[in-house]
């Protein structure tokens, strides 16, 4: 290890793959999210559906 060679420490190493980690399941949990949004409409239509025998 050289004096300027910390970001390429073990340590560092670690911190930037959990970054790294953290932001793939980041855009993951996006596009699934998205992907789920387009399907609401459908369950609201059950859900309002449903109450209305409820009641």
């Amino acid at each position: 290890m050289g004096k300027f060679d910390s970001r390429n420490s073990q340590k560092m190493s670690r911190r930037k793959g959990q970054a790294k980690k953290k932001a793939r399941l980041k855009r993951r949990a996006e596009t699934a999210r998205a992907g789920r949004v387009q399907k609401k409409p459908a369950g609201k239509k059950k859900a309002a559906a449903s109450a209305a025998a409820q009641s």
